[in-house]
């Protein structure tokens, strides 16, 4: 198979783990894995240990990839909220592209152990959700200032959480809650 992502060197068979088959291409040094194969590693070695530190160079590709297997257009998946790297697969083989320093960062990350999880609908939302979080928390962080903000999350905990919360929202947003006049 040739590279998907250079395009001009050789996928040969290789092993990312000891036993977690790949092939890896000879010019770039990326893998192309198959989700089997790492499903069935991933049942051999359930105490696979994650990587404390190491020294790499990482690369994400940003053009679309085309799967060396069916040819057809791969598709981008974020890895997680808080990291703009994203993953390349292809669902019809179940391929996986990780360009060079991808597998070393996903251990790293501990994310290793998750691999297949990366491409589900209910990682994806997961992400999605944290990042409009974030982007929200900024907003109003902005818009309100850090120690206001801090302030209305502390009040609005606080408010979630009692008993009496209707009649306390109807105090708090009343004009006059001491007036009979609506």
């Amino acid at each position: 198979m040739q590279c998907t992502s250079c395009k001009q060197g050789e996928l040969t068979p290789a092993f990312l783990e000891p036993q977690l088959r790949s092939h890896a291409c000879n010019r770039c040094g990326g893998d192309w894995l198959l989700v089997e194969d790492y499903v069935a590693w991933k049942e051999r070695n359930p105490e696979f240990t994650i990587a404390e530190h190491a020294d790499f160079e990482i690369e994400d590709t940003k053009h679309a990839l085309i799967c060396p297997q069916t040819g057809s257009i791969m598709q981008k998946y974020h890895v997680s909220h808080d990291s703009d790297h994203k993953l390349d697969y292809s669902p019809q083989v179940g391929g996986i592209w990780m360009d060079k320093g991808e597998w070393t960062y996903l251990k790293l990350a501990n994310l290793a152990g998750s691999l297949n999880k990366i491409f589900t609908d209910h990682w994806q939302k997961s992400i999605r959700s944290q990042s409009a979080k974030e982007t929200f928390q900024e907003i109003y962080r902005e818009k309100f200032g850090g120690d206001d903000y801090r302030r209305a999350r502390d009040v609005r905990e606080w408010l979630q959480n009692h008993e009496n919360r209707a009649d306390l929202r109807a105090y708090i947003l009343a004009a006059d809650p001491y007036s009979a006049d609506r």
